[in-house]
């Protein structure tokens, strides 16, 4: 059965600059609501979306553990160049309808990064 997700970015600035922004993204209705934590291998990890029944996730939360040293390169296909991802703060990445795949790239083993399916 599905879950409703909905996602917010709150970027909040201080100093020379001063504000606040909050960015909210469409609700899934169709949300697989799924958390998982998984061991990526060192080098190409395809990782595939959870998929079934009325579930499609509209996008992915990463959160690597706390004081990874591992690098952590995402791409479309094992070939692209990427883009390289911040070794310990989360990335929220928002899916297109049609994505079925996307690697991570790793330096070495990684285990305990956390997918926040939404």
């Amino acid at each position: 059965m599905a879950t409703t997700a909905t996602r917010k970015t709150t970027i909040t600035f201080s100093g020379d600059v001063v504000g606040t922004e909050q960015l909210s993204a469409a609700s899934n209705a169709s949300s697989p609501g799924t958390m998982e934590i998984k061991s990526l291998v060192s080098g190409a990890n395809t990782i595939t979306p959870p998929a079934g029944g009325s579930c499609a996730p509209k996008a992915v939360t990463i959160i690597p553990p706390a004081g990874n040293a591992v690098t952590i390169t995402l791409k479309g296909v094992t070939g692209d160049t990427g883009v390289l991802l911040h070794p310990t703060d989360p990335t929220t990445i928002a899916l297109g309808s049609t994505t079925a795949t996307f690697v991570l790239t790793t330096s070495n083993t990684l285990s305990g990064i956390r997918f926040i399916w939404t």
